[in-house]
């Protein structure tokens, strides 16, 4: 019998030998090598052996008696417990024993090491099936050095066959139990305790937005990330362009916290230490090293066909990196279909704590706040779980779970992964839920509002959608989005849009940034609160201003690569004096106007000394995304530009910023929303490629109605002749001159009646926020049969 098969020596059609972790490393190792994919070495045992060790001493019949058991009603914790002792009490059958030591022994002559120090991680041959995810079902054991250790760990590996949360998945999906075998793999250690570990999919994990990679990293040994116990970095990589040498497509990096790491101690274990503040405060990753494993997971996902969920780590010693698993990525990959479905909050209420937001539903229940898994029967079915953190263990308990809450992990920890296979709305990575969420308080939790989700005091009311993308017409006039936030721009990515038209930069520099950009510039300017505050905000940049840059950059891109190649219309920021004010340190570069509404804002700061070197780092911010990161799809607009004059100045700024209109395909769009934008409109399309009409300030100012005014709000009407005229004359106006003319606002998408004007007069594109697209998509299209 064959017991031992080097990592070199399988493929991944040896699921049904070695299981599908184990077949999955020879396969990179067979055939990704010439792709530069780093793999370490490392053998397997086969499911002959583990059937043999069953054998052994009629342990099969022992194992197969006691489970039939739970069919009886017997206890899953006593019956698990009683099939590991009667395990871990049987001896490995001699042969196996000699072909680990054999095994062992090539290795560390393959290695150039006595006794080196590997992993030994179970591999089901039920494992990692693109229709099953097995994945932490068994155990790892981690720093095992010698011939006794991993003897040892080989046992405690097929014991770990029969943990309780295996024990109840399989009963859960309907596996037989001993239909299952178990490998185990031994691989050479990978000295992450000196560098860094972590993981990435191939996909957003959260959306299934299919053009990134995402990468988290945490110092130490992996299992911190795994297991959830630190908010690791996060990278996100842009696929469409990450074969291009000369970009760096890296959309997006997080610093997490990683308040504490893993290293090995002594005698062939592991510790939890905490990290310096350097490390706290440092990235695990270079942007070098990011797109170096970003690479190696697009390589491993073309080869496999599929999206994948893979594991990395860093040697400390040399600075190598490398993949120490890879599996198909399960839950995804599992969504098909047309039918999107979304939540939305319809009530409100307290906020009592945030985190990760984990899918994109709403839960409710009352809080269940534990320290450790309980039994069943103890915890309440649509309870709210809370907890420090989840391992397996708490499986069972999560199947149950309205929603689940904890203080520590990040996207991809177990408490993560599990809830999205389960469909479970998860906050991660809250700090203090265990803290603030007690009792049996009722609340409710939503993850439907973004990025960051939220628990509410008491049960919000909520509305359920769907969304037939299949069912929606096709329009000759381009519908698009509106979008904000960057962090949700991957929500929406199936929604067939035509890109997007409206991007607004000062959402992002107030909730990404939150700092004044002249503060950064003139920090000597500051009070010494605001300068802490100013300090606090952008540690970990040398260059104050690259964390507005960056920030910002990093921001627009993200949506730029949401839409990828379809345009995305970026506005530069339109706050009002009063809103600059609020940001961070920006009391003292900010005068205080009577009606800011009309006042310093949009173009006349651009070029205006007291802001100039403000928005030339939005320039910067601008040619990053653009030029560095290649997201040449963005295009760049300029809100509320009052004279052709002004325009000229804003665009020579824009010039002496590397943002030369035409270079690299940069286009450049003007807001009409004032009256001399439509009246001048022949000298504005000289200077500029196209106009997005802005229906709000434009019927403010030619009716001379306050918009916020509740008082006129009887006269405030985008459909005035006055106004509808002006639109009119504007896209003949453009189109003459060969301009395209788009309108960003709410007005088509409850108002037929107007977007059939739009679609009458000509207008080349309308957009709109995600949550009418279907609605006006249909709006369009019925107005363009009326035309028609």
């Amino acid at each position: 019998m064959r017991h031992v098969i080097r990592f070199a020596d399988l493929r991944r059609e040896d699921v049904g030998v070695v299981g599908g972790k184990n077949s999955s490393l020879g396969e990179l190792i067979g055939h990704l090598a010439p792709d530069g994919v780093r793999v370490p070495d490392g053998f397997a045992t086969t499911a002959d052996a583990y059937r043999e060790f069953l054998d052994t001493g009629g342990l099969g019949g022992r194992v197969r008696e006691l489970i039939d058991g739970l069919h009886a009603g017997a206890n899953l914790a006593e019956v698990g417990a009683a099939v590991r002792a009667a395990v871990l009490a049987t001896g490995l059958p001699e042969g196996l024993e000699q072909d680990l030591t054999d095994g062992y022994e090539q290795l560390a002559r393959r290695s150039g090491r006595a006794d080196p120090d590997v992993a030994v991680r179970s591999s089901a041959t039920a494992e990692d099936l693109p229709e099953a995810s097995f994945a932490g079902q068994q155990e790892t054991f981690l720093n095992v050095r010698g011939r006794e250790a991993l003897l040892d760990a080989c046992r405690r590996c097929f014991a770990s066959l029969f943990t309780d949360r295996a024990i109840d998945y399989r009963e859960r999906l309907g596996f037989d139990h001993l239909a299952v075998a178990l490998s185990v793999g031994v691989q050479l250690m990978v000295r992450s305790d000196l560098g860094g570990a972590g993981v990435m999919f191939t996909l957003d994990p959260e959306t299934g937005f299919p053009d990134v990679v995402v990468v988290s990293a945490a110092w130490g040994l992996g299992e911190t990330v795994v297991s959830g116990q630190v908010e690791p970095d996060e990278y996100t990589v842009f696929k469409p362009l990450l074969l291009d040498d000369a970009l760096n497509p890296v959309v997006q990096a997080v610093v997490g916290a990683k308040r504490s790491k893993t290293v090995y101690a002594d005698e062939g274990l592991t510790r939890t230490v905490e990290t310096s503040p350097a490390k706290r405060a440092g990235r695990v990753l270079d942007d070098a090293e990011v797109r170096t494993l970003a690479g190696w997971a697009l390589a491993v996902e073309r080869h496999y066909g599929c999206g994948m969920d893979l594991e990395w780590a860093k040697d400390g010693r040399t600075g190598e990196l490398f993949i120490v698993q890879a599996r198909p990525e399960t839950v995804q990959s599992r969504r098909h279909g047309t039918v999107l479905r979304r939540y939305r909050l319809s009530g409100g209420g307290e906020r009592l704590i945030d985190g990760i937001a984990v899918g994109e539903a709403v839960g409710a229940g009352p809080v269940c706040s534990l320290d450790s898994p309980v039994d069943l029967d103890r915890f309440p079915a649509g309870s709210v779980l809370v907890t420090a953190i989840t391992d397996p263990d708490w499986e069972p308990l999560m199947k149950r779970a309205a929603a689940i809450v904890t203080d520590h992990g990040g996207r991809t920890s177990h408490a993560a992964i599990v809830s999205r296979e389960l469909g479970v709305p998860a906050l991660v990575g809250t700090g203090r839920a265990t803290t603030v969420l007690a009792g049996r308080q009722e609340v409710t939790v939503s993850c439907a509002e973004g990025a960051q989700g939220h628990v509410y005091n008491g049960r919000v009311d909520y509305q359920e959608s769907e969304i037939d993308l299949g069912s929606l017409p096709r329009t000759r006039t381009k519908v698009m989005l509106n979008l904000a936030d960057p962090a949700a721009a991957f929500r929406w990515w199936r929604l067939p849009a035509d890109g997007v038209g409206l991007a607004r930069t000062e959402f992002m520099v107030a909730h990404q940034v939150r700092v004044h950009p002249m503060a950064l510039v003139h920090p000597e300017r500051l009070s010494s609160e605001d300068r802490r505050r100013v300090d606090e905000l952008s540690d970990g940049h040398s260059d104050r201003t690259e964390y507005f840059v960056d920030g910002l950059a990093q921001g627009v891109a993200r949506i730029a690569a949401s839409r990828w190649p379809d345009p995305v219309v970026v506005r530069t920021s339109d706050f009002k004096t009063n809103e600059y004010a609020r940001l961070v340190g920006g009391g003292p570069f900010e005068p205080v106007e009577a009606n800011p509404m009309i006042g310093w804002r949009g173009a006349s700061r651009y070029y205006d000394e007291r802001y100039r070197e403000g928005f030339a780092l939005e320039c910067r911010a601008l040619l990053r995304a653009r030029d560095e990161m290649g997201l040449t799809n963005i295009v760049v607009m300029i809100p509320f530009c009052r004279t052709p004059q002004e325009a000229d100045r804003v665009l020579g700024v824009m010039a002496d910023n590397g943002l030369n209109r035409g270079r690299n395909g940069l286009r450049v769009y003007v807001m009409a929303e004032i009256p001399a934008n439509i009246l001048l409109a022949e000298q504005f399309a000289e200077r500029f490629d196209g106009f997005s009409i802005g229906s709000n300030d434009l019927t403010q100012l030619t009716l001379g109605v306050d918009r916020d005014s509740d008082l006129l709000a009887h006269l405030f009407d985008e459909r005035d002749p006055a106004v509808t005229r002006s639109i009119e004359a504007l896209m003949a106006t453009a189109h003459a001159a060969g301009r395209t003319v788009g309108l960003c606002g709410q007005r088509p998408s409850n108002d037929p009646d107007f977007t059939r004007f739009l679609v009458d007069a000509g207008i080349d594109s309308v957009s709109v926020v995600p949550d009418s697209f279907a609605a006006v998509k249909q709006h369009v299209a019925a107005a363009e049969g009326g035309a028609g």
